[in-house]
């Protein structure tokens, strides 16, 4: 072999190493929207979870790429070691259909069956992908564009590692070497070592069948090399368990587990049953035939390993015990998957959900605390509020690490909208403070509202805890019916707080109210008008989400127009329902 070749033999295997890269990105990319919502429907079925791992793996072509994203998922508590068991063997499986992808390089013959040959398609595929780069401005026909550059780069790699290692075919050395593979113990730890090198069973398989195509290579030396593969890929998900929960290891090593288990059951009975019957392989391996071997071992190790999943987590649970001493703690959001940025978007959607309803709930304590104050509930409000000013940072700076990576459109203006609608979740809480050092002034200096004060502000109340209730289920639930009624609803509440001030003053000028009362009055009004304005925000953030190019400003807009029957018919309704008392009632 000469220099020149190890040359062509190192450039095609960098070629090849990135076409995989290209291509499983821009799929995982493409694959943003179906990953979330695949997401969305984890069961603890192992069978479903088998076939969400499947499903994910096909897609993005890695299974490493999948089972460090199980191993965020469960780290962050979104996944639990059962269900990411079945997600893992279905990994494993998914990966498979990359080396039937790689074995049309060993197609031979002419005719039609030249069509099939990566040589003869790929630079089709090459020309048509720069097109749709080039020149296409959805991102998802760019996306499909990457793809088949991806693989034809990917394609082109292939076929100089086949050209370069040609001349071994002749090689006395090189039969001498892979000789010495065809014994299992050495055939699995080279085929493990040269794996978790790579980190990619897929280029690691690849290789093997650019290199088949010398010819020389039989089905003895390949075996123990694909067994040793399927234990090397699982290198990734245990380095990305470092530093991560008790469950997230073991996650990790469910995964090492199963292929050390597969290799033990599957190899071991291969070779018992070799040394009875003669299984009468041809010759040499060709790409094809090690496909073929790669999905029949995963096949073979599923039908065993599935029913024992069990025991798999047991075994990883006595690896990691739970400590007396130690508490479990998980990362509300795992950095591990903001290399799929859909998922850890719809992630962080998840996590904000959680700091929504502890905002909304802070409001809701504090408004309780004006008829009914203690400072053990006043403690309580501002330790709400301390907490959501936790998930706010915590959420901000995992979006800005977020949208570093490259995102799609739709991703990108989601993203944007959740800082949004964070920060306007934290004011909520900030306003709940403020609601209740209004219910700690009070107390401290004995003094109520008059009768016709508070009927007033307990409508006032009423109208913000509704706006409060239509924007969180807006938000939580994707529920557009409520989203539109907060705006109509906003505009009540500004009607009422310039309403109640106006009344308020005409008892000042009465001397019905003290100037000291009317101030607490004040800043209570502001406080809860304040609430409903960011209930506006984001409800209006919602219904962008629901509707990318929609602007929030032409929305309003064209809500408030006279032309809008559904928001005036709205806006009516709320100001029935919330009616102050006429001024005979009180007097004003």
């Amino acid at each position: 072999m000469s220099v020149f070749d190890v040359f062509t033999l190192l450039g095609g295997l960098a070629l090849f190493l990135y076409g995989m890269k290209v291509m499983g990105d821009a799929l995982e990319k493409s694959a943003g929207k179906q990953l979330k919502n695949i997401l969305a429907k984890l069961t603890s079925n192992t069978f479903n979870g088998f076939l969400l791992g499947l499903g994910v793996t096909l897609v993005i072509q890695s299974s490493s790429a999948t089972t460090v994203m199980v191993v965020g998922f469960v780290n962050a508590g979104i996944m639990t070691l059962h269900q990411a068991t079945g997600v893992i063997m279905g990994a494993n499986l998914g990966t498979s259909v990359t080396a039937w992808l790689l074995s049309t390089a060993g197609i031979q013959g002419g005719g039609i069956l030249e069509f099939f040959k990566p040589s003869s398609f790929s630079p089709l595929l090459a020309f048509v992908g720069i097109l749709l780069v080039m020149f296409q401005k959805n991102a998802k026909r760019k996306d499909i564009g990457l793809i088949l550059i991806g693989f034809a780069v990917l394609m082109t790699g292939m076929g100089l590692m086949s050209d370069s290692v040609n001349d071994l075919k002749t090689s006395t050395a090189f039969q001498s070497v892979l000789t010495r593979f065809a014994n299992p113990v050495l055939g699995i730890l080279v085929g493990t070592v040269f794996t978790a090198i790579i980190q990619s069973s897929s280029a690691s398989v690849g290789i093997l069948q650019a290199l088949s195509m010398t010819g020389v290579i039989s089905y003895y030396t390949a075996i123990p090399i694909i067994i040793g593969q399927n234990i090397g890929t699982c290198v990734s998900a245990m380095i990305s368990s470092i530093g991560a929960g008790r469950n997230a290891r073991r996650a990790a090593l469910v995964h090492l587990y199963f292929n050390i288990a597969a290799a033990f059951i599957v190899g071991g009975g291969f070779y018992i049953v070799d040394s009875f019957v003669d299984f009468n392989f041809p010759a040499t391996i060709d790409p094809l035939g090690i496909a073929i071997v790669h999905t029949v071992f995963k096949l073979i190790a599923l039908v065993f390993l599935i029913p024992a999943s069990r025991l798999l987590e047991k075994l990883a649970v006595l690896t990691v015990p739970n400590s007396k001493d130690e508490t479990e703690t998980s990362e509300l959001l795992d950095e591990r998957l903001i290399a799929t940025p859909a998922v850890a978007i719809e992630t962080s959607r998840k996590v904000a959900i959680d700091m929504a309803k502890l905002s909304v709930r802070s409001l809701k304590n504090s408004i309780l605390l004006l008829n009914n104050y203690t400072d053990k509930g006043f403690e309580a409000v501002k330790a709400e509020e301390d907490k959501v000013d936790k998930y706010e940072d915590t959420l901000g700076t995992y979006l800005v690490k977020v949208s570093s990576q490259e995102l799609t459109e739709a991703d990108g203006h989601e993203l944007t909208k959740l800082l949004h609608i964070i920060g306007d979740f934290e004011r909520i809480s900030d306003h709940a403070v403020n609601v209740a050092g209004t219910a700690q002034e009070m107390a401290e200096k004995k003094v109520t509202f008059s009768d016709k004060a508070q009927k007033e502000i307990t409508i006032m109340i009423a109208a913000v805890e509704e706006i409060l209730d239509a924007s969180l289920d807006a938000f939580c639930n994707g529920d557009m019916k409520c989203a539109f009624t907060v705006e109509p609803l906003e505009e009540v509440i500004d009607y009422l707080n310039a309403k109640i001030k106006k009344r308020h003053v005409a008892r000042l000028q009465r001397g019905e109210c003290t100037i000291e009362l009317g101030f607490v009055l004040n800043d209570l009004l502001n406080n809860l008008e304040r609430v409903a304005d960011h209930c506006s925000n984001i409800a209006g953030c919602v219904i962008e989400m629901e509707h990318d190019a929609l602007d929030l400003h032409d929305y309003l807009d064209k809500l408030k127009s006279e032309e809008n029957s559904h928001y005036t018919e709205l806006y009516n309704d709320y100001k029935e329902k919330y009616v102050l008392p006429p001024k005979d009632v009180v007097n004003n």
